[in-house]
């Protein structure tokens, strides 16, 4: 009875992509998604069981449920850092069906693993599901809550991602992403770009394109959502060297995957790229600092219930009276 109905939740495969209001049919093709879905294959393994710089992001993301009063009995968690994100869901009360979405078999695997070997069992009803967060594979107003921790990024068309995420969202359903944002790896751009200059005498995209902060609130307006907010965290974190950094990046499965990216990286470029990075950013205790600019994204899918606008020239009572009975007082 609780397979039937998480499976009620999805959309059948015999039904037709015209009965959606959004084709998913997008010609951008920025990331190569087989060679993310391997990398993400890869990081499975490599990342370890409590990242504090995952951790950190998916407390703060999850923190924003603590602000409503909301219950939220079905919930989509949606690639990124599925095991932060599940593992804190996990403990909500008000959640009785979790679905797992990623597109790499391996990080679900993981994902698996860690739920049964859990101490805290719970009478969440979770599946695991392998599938792209480009042509989600759910039906229309069937979730509560969709959540996106430090995923979406990597999506070709992230509006389409999110309207889609919008469309599986129930009337008055909670729309919550982190992704990363323009400033990221902003030290790792310079040094790389310098090194590449100076070695090969001229540059190719090394780092992913990210959004940018203003961006963020389009993105949401665009996506049919409605009392869009945006807020943003830097984060800092401390590293032996670069190539430290570099062994980092690979383990949370963030290593660039640009469609169109020269493979190879010349070993006399990337030790430069060490080199000038130490040389430019290190700090007194010998460490160096990489920045993770992380935005934050709530929204809400429309419901009667919510706050509206007044209607343009409904005032009752103008600014300039407002001004004149203010500027009296003072």
């Amino acid at each position: 009875m609780m397979r039937r109905t998480l499976f009620s939740l999805f959309r059948s495969s015999s039904s037709s992509s015209s009965s959606s209001s959004f084709s998913t049919n997008s010609k951008v093709n920025i990331f190569d998604r087989q060679l993310k879905r391997n990398q993400r294959d890869r990081a499975a393994w490599l990342m370890p069981q409590n990242d504090p710089l995952l951790h950190t992001v998916a407390d703060n993301l999850l923190d924003r449920l603590q602000d409503v009063k909301k219950t939220f009995p079905s919930a989509l968690c949606l690639g990124g850092s599925l095991q932060a994100i599940t593992r804190s869901l996990r403990t909500r009360d008000a959640i009785q069906k979790l679905i797992v979405m990623d597109a790499s078999y391996d990080m679900l695997q993981r994902c698996q693993n860690d739920y049964h070997a859990s101490n805290n069992p719970d009478n969440t009803e979770t599946m695991f599901v392998v599938g792209d967060e480009e042509f989600l594979p759910i039906k229309e107003n069937s979730v509560d809550l969709v959540i996106s921790c430090l995923g979406l990024h990597w999506t070709n068309d992230l509006p389409g991602a999110m309207i889609q995420s919008m469309l599986a969202l129930k009337p008055d359903g909670l729309f919550l992403a982190a992704i990363l944002g323009g400033e990221t790896l902003k030290e790792l751009r310079i040094a790389c770009t310098v090194a590449q200059m100076e070695r090969e005498g001229g540059i190719s995209p090394r780092i992913s394109p990210l959004a940018q902060v203003r961006d963020a609130g389009n993105l949401l307006t665009r996506a049919g959502f409605n009392l869009p907010g945006v807020d943003v965290d830097e984060y800092t974190v401390k590293y032996e060297s670069a190539l430290e950094l570099i062994e980092h990046l690979r383990a949370m499965g963030e290593t660039n995957a640009l469609s169109q990216m020269n493979t190879m990286l010349k070993r006399d470029t990337a030790l430069a790229t060490a080199a000038i990075y130490d040389s430019m950013f290190a700090s007194e205790d010998g460490t160096v600092p990489a920045t993770f600019q992380v935005i934050y994204m709530t929204g809400w899918k429309e419901h009667s219930s919510q706050q509206k606008p007044k209607r343009r020239g409904s005032a009752t009572v103008s600014f300039k009276d407002i001004q004149t009975q203010f500027g009296n007082q003072s």
